[in-house]
């Protein structure tokens, strides 16, 4: 059913037909269902056509009470006293970066006003940087509009459910990102940042005055990070210390030896 009033939402009241639960509707609780069938979702886009397509396909698949829909979190603010208080809402914020002031500060207002029901969030993009930012701002979810409809509608059960859903492709990036934080400093946790560079000038062969030199050091300040170096690599002498440093980077072609030749 799709009815609409002057200045009302649309509506749309799902089908009686069994509810097909997947993965994360299991996860969803006696209580959680109750409401999901009590309690309206809300949908905020301004584009008209998504939000209505939206609303329809969720009404058809899901045992909702009904579906409210919205152009703008300002309209939803204005009806919202007329219906129960909503168990999750979805605000589309196409291809807006969350660091804009207004939506930001939009996102935030939303969290505090639906809690402890969730804010979700469906975006153009799934830039990591994106995700972490609306993580931050306290959404439960974060929906590539890439992503099809089963996908949306499990992230939504998901957050509904407790959980947070990211999508895939963000823990992938994540993950490279770690991995390369920890290919890049592989003396993390054993030498100081100036002890690294000390290690790296070091390992390609460089006297004591040529890195007080390079590092804008007092060369008995060289040889105090040289002898720290050796205590905590267990090494005896600074040959040792070039290729006990030298074997962290085996596959790096510009790794220069103790005399300054290639290895």
């Amino acid at each position: 059913m799709n009815s609409s009033g002057p200045g009302d939402g649309d509506e749309y009241t799902a089908p009686a037909r069994p509810l097909r639960l997947r993965t994360a509707g299991a996860l969803l609780s006696a209580n959680d269902q109750r409401r999901a069938s009590e309690q309206p979702f809300v949908i905020i886009d301004k584009r008209e056509l998504r939000r209505e397509c939206l609303a329809q396909n969720i009404a058809a698949e899901k045992r909702y009470g009904y579906v409210l829909t919205y152009g703008s979190a300002a309209e939803w603010a204005k009806q919202r006293t007329n219906y129960p208080a909503p168990f999750a809402a979805l605000l589309c914020v196409a291809d807006r970066k969350i660091d804009e002031p207004d939506l930001e500060q939009e996102i935030r207002a939303l969290v505090c006003e639906l809690a402890p029901a969730p804010l979700i969030l469906l975006a153009d993009n799934d830039e990591l940087t994106e995700i972490l930012k609306a993580l931050e701002c306290g959404v439960k979810g974060y929906i590539p509009s890439s992503v099809g409809i089963n996908v949306c509608l499990e992230a939504i059960l998901l957050s509904v459910a407790g959980g947070i859903f990211v999508p895939a492709s963000s823990v992938f990036a994540m993950r490279h990102l770690f991995e390369t934080s920890v290919a890049a400093r592989p003396f993390a946790g054993i030498l100081t940042d100036r002890q690294v560079e000390v290690a790296e000038a070091l390992r390609r062969g460089k006297g004591n005055k040529m890195i007080a030199h390079e590092l804008n050091l007092r060369e008995s300040t060289v040889k105090v990070h040289v002898r720290n170096i050796m205590k905590k690599i267990n090494a005896t002498n600074r040959t040792e210390v070039a290729y006990k440093i030298n074997d962290l980077f085996p596959d790096d072609p510009s790794a220069d030896g103790p005399n300054g030749t290639r290895t």
